[in-house]
Formats: C-alpha cells, structure tokens, sequence
C-alpha cells in the first residue's frame, strides 16, 4: 500500500468514529431537548451552558479516547485551553446552546480532525432534521451521499446571507452590529439563527450564500470551514487573507460575492 493510500484509510477509520461519536452525541441531545435541564453562566449573562453541553462532550471524548487514546482534544467545554498535537480533534458539543435551552430547534454537534496543521476532516450532525454535513480535504463535501455545492447567485444584493453576534455584544464595540446593519441594507436578507457551525454547513449546501462572523471559537467554525472549501466556497478572514479557523473571524462565501462582502468588512 503506498503512502497516500495508507493515510486514506487512516483517515477513513478516524472519519467512521468520529461520525459515529457526532450521531450519538445527538442522539443524546435530543433525548433531553425540551425537557428540564440545568443552565449556569460561564463569562457573562448571555453565554450559557447547560448539562448537556457537558454531557455531549463527555460522550464524544470517550469514544474518540477510546479508539484513538493517542490524540489530543480540543473542545468548548472541559478542553478549550488543552494543547494540540498532531492528531488533534476539534469539538464543538453542542453549537447553539441558547437556543437549545431555549427550546428552539436550530443546535448541532460538530466535530472536526485535524492533521499536523491542517483540517482534513469534519461533520456537522443536525439532529432536528436528521442531516449529517460531511467533509474530506481534497475529497469534496456532502450530506449524508450527496455532494455539495455552493450557490450560484452572483451578486450581493440578491444573496441571502448568515451571521451572528458574540457573547459580549453588550460590553465591546467589536460587536458586529454595524456590520450586520450595512449588509441587511446591502443583502436580499440576512439571518441569524444562533449556531455558526450550521450556518456554514448552509453555505456550503447552498441554502446561503454568505456568511460572517467575528470573535469565534476554533470548535465553532473547524468542520464548517472545511465544508465550505470542500464545497467549492471561499472562506478567508475579514482582510481577505486566507486566515485560520484560531483567528476567531470568518468570511465564506459561495465565492461569487466574496469580494463584495470584504468591501464592506473593509469599509468600516
């Protein structure tokens, strides 16, 4: 077996748990969804976390540990600050955890895997409609078999776009309000749902065109980034440069209205 083809296959067996750790974590989540669950407060009044964002967590780092004891965990809750390594898994529990404690349907689980540097794999799992988004570096993007493309909408004005708003949106100034107010003048429409893992996965489906977002975490945005490139999207941070899910800023893009969309994170 040459090299290639035995990192293929490596891949692929990491692929398969990591589905497998996605799915159940969902399960999990959706067990509970709608029912009495404890809520507390990590840095301020607006950003949450409930027991089953820690209970999801705990569910998708045994199983990873299990079969890869080796790798490094970097996830929302209990690893935000670990160390990476040269397998390292990126996860994000449960992305939408207001609206989980809430009750509203729009929350996701999504994992990713990354390389010596590089995301090479990534799946956000949507439980509520039963939609797993998929993606392998250099391989494609897909839900559930499908493959994936990105819009084909042209122009700014008639895209729909996504974003969201960070945790202290009521203390800083980098708050994306002036932002969101430009593009919902400038845009057929913009949404914000709550769950940036998602919204990528949108884009990359087509459902959305654009999307952007300033002060994210790399769990956020690590499976959604690459699906969005594996889509045939274009994602770079506010500058245009190509950026790093740890920057914690992201433009993606359909490709078509990327510059359009700089022009305006630019202007301000």
């Amino acid at each position: 077996m040459s090299k290639a083809a035995g990192r293929a296959a490596e891949v692929d067996g990491y692929a398969a748990v990591g589905t497998e750790a996605a799915i159940e974590a969902g399960r999990l989540l959706m067990g509970r969804f709608r029912t009495e669950i404890t809520v507390s407060h990590k840095t301020s009044a607006i950003n949450l976390v409930t027991e089953m964002d820690l209970e999801a967590e705990k569910l998708i780092v045994a199983k990873l540990l299990a079969a890869f004891p080796g790798h490094a965990i970097l996830a929302e809750e209990k690893y935000a600050d670990a160390a990476r390594g040269p397998r390292t898994w990126i996860i994000d529990p449960l992305d939408g955890t207001t609206n989980y404690a809430h009750g509203y349907p729009v929350w996701a689980v999504s994992i990713a895997l990354e390389l010596e540097g590089e995301i090479e794999w990534g799946v956000v799992h949507n439980p509520n409609l039963g939609e797993t988004f998929s993606a392998r570096r250099g391989r494609g993007a897909r839900l559930g078999r499908k493959r994936l493309r990105v819009s084909r909408v042209p122009a700014l004005d008639s895209s729909l776009l996504a974003t969201g708003f960070p945790y202290d949106i009521r203390t800083s100034q980098r708050n994306n309000l002036d932002y969101f107010r430009e593009f919902a003048l400038l845009a057929q429409a913009v949404r914000r749902a709550g769950s940036a893992a998602l919204d990528l996965a949108y884009v990359a489906a087509g459902r959305f065109d654009g999307f952007w977002e300033l002060e994210l975490g790399p769990w956020d945005c690590a499976a959604g980034v690459l699906l969005v490139r594996e889509a045939g999207g274009r994602v770079t941070n506010l500058r245009g440069e190509p950026g790093s899910i740890y920057q914690r800023e992201v433009v993606a893009t359909n490709g078509l209205i990327h510059d359009e969309m700089l022009a305006v994170l630019r202007a301000r």
